[in-house]
C-alpha cells in the first residue's frame, strides 16, 4: 500500500474565512463542493487542508484524510484488525471509493483512494 497524502479536516462554519487565512499562509483553493473546502500549496500540491462544515453522507466529521493507492486491500486489513470502522466503504458521488476507522486516541480518520 502506498500513501499518497494526508489532508487534516478542520470542522468550521467559516469557509471563507478560513479560505482567508490559509491563504496568508501560501494555501489556494483547489476543491469547493459547498461542504467542504479544500486548500494546497501551488509550489506543493500534496501539502493540504480542508475545512468542512459537514460532511455529506458521513454520520461524523473525520479529523483527516489519508488518501491511498488501493482502499479495498486497506480496508480488508482495518476491519481484519478489529478497528472500528465509523463508516462503512463505498463508491462517492464526488469520485472516491472511502471508509472511516477510529483510531486508538478516538480520532475519526477518512481513508480514500480516487476512482
Amino acid at each position: 500500500m502506498t500513501v499518497r497524502r494526508v489532508v487534516p479536516n478542520i470542522q468550521s462554519t467559516t469557509a471563507g474565512e478560513s479560505r482567508e487565512f490559509y491563504g496568508l499562509l501560501g494555501f489556494e483553493e483547489v476543491m469547493n463542493h459547498g461542504w467542504i473546502v479544500t486548500l494546497a500549496s501551488p509550489a506543493n500540491p500534496a501539502a493540504q487542508v480542508s475545512v468542512m462544515s459537514h460532511d455529506k453522507t458521513a454520520p461524523v466529521h473525520p479529523d483527516l484524510s489519508v488518501e491511498v493507492d488501493d482502499v479495498d486491500a486497506v480496508y480488508a486489513a482495518v476491519r481484519d484488525s478489529g478497528a472500528e470502522i465509523v463508516h462503512t466503504l463505498r463508491d462517492e458521488e464526488w469520485g472516491v471509493r472511502r471508509f472511516f476507522v477510529r483510531d486508538p486516541n478516538g480520532k475519526v480518520v477518512n481513508v480514500l483512494s480516487h476512482r
